[in-house]
């Protein structure tokens, strides 16, 4: 997975980390078209350092991100808009902010300086708005909306940014079961109908092995990349629970209270 053509993301060497703490070192992972990647790992691992480093948000200490063959660190901001759109875990509630102006700021990178929307424009926050399943919504206020209708919103403003990849940090952190898993349901097929790069961190385990495609985990300053299969496997996930009162159980692919010997 290393040939530029086949990735909308490379990184190239990559170590990531701040002041002298080293969270991974010298990875070369690709995430491909139409691909639905979990990203996976303790807290303080460095998802979201990962997630904001491709989004051009951040730099890695060493090596480079490249973004459909172009290295990220030499685009423009409005470059990188119109490559990547960002889902982070930022809640917006602000009063009378109506569903249908939430999903057209996906579109600031298109529009003039005052922000005007053509029909272009509002044809694809319509758009958006159907592949989410929230198109009688248009008119209601953001702060009317439930924690799951929220994260659809802040989806549909991602897709509205039309853009080949989707990166999101914890967007079902802090929905109720049924929600995660629709949640992660929606994103695969829109990784695979729309054929959107897509890679999302998450602590749900169950999620990520039910529905993605691959994963990326970071595990003591490795990261590791591959299918579920590949990952149980190799030993990756088990390895993961060391020293903690979890297991993993490889057979049913579950999580379970360690054993006492």
């Amino acid at each position: 997975m290393t040939h530029e053509r086949i990735n909308t993301i490379q990184l190239h060497d990559v170590t990531l980390g701040y002041g002298r703490r080293i969270l991974f070192a010298h990875a070369d992972i690709g995430f491909g078209w139409g691909e639905f990647t979990a990203l996976i790992g303790r807290n303080g691992t460095g998802k979201s350092t990962l997630l904001r480093t491709v989004a051009g948000l951040a730099h890695p200490m060493e090596g480079y991100i490249t973004v459909n063959g172009r290295r990220i660190d030499r685009l423009s901001r409005r470059e990188v808009a119109s490559l990547i759109a960002f889902v982070s875990t930022d809640e917006v509630r602000i009063e009378n902010l109506k569903v249908g102006d939430v999903v057209a700021l996906g579109r600031a990178p298109y529009t003039n300086w005052v922000g005007t929307l053509t029909e272009a424009d509002r044809s694809k926050v319509s758009h958006a708005l159907r592949l989410v399943g929230m198109e009688d919504f248009t008119d209601k206020g953001v702060d009317t909306l439930s924690d799951g209708e929220r994260q659809r919103v802040m989806i549909a403003r991602a897709l509205a940014q039309d853009t080949p990849i989707i990166l999101l940090d914890e967007p079902t952190a802090f929905l109720d079961l049924p929600n995660k898993y629709e949640i992660g349901l929606l994103l695969r097929e829109l990784a695979h109908k729309e054929g959107k790069s897509i890679l999302f961190s998450t602590h749900d385990l169950n999620v990520a092995l039910e529905l993605c495609d691959t994963i990326a985990m970071i595990d003591e300053g490795r990261f590791l990349y591959g299918t579920t299969d590949m990952l149980i496997a190799n030993g990756d996930l088990e390895r993961l629970f060391r020293g903690s009162s979890l297991a993993f159980d490889p057979a049913t692919r579950t999580v379970r209270l360690r054993e006492e010997a």
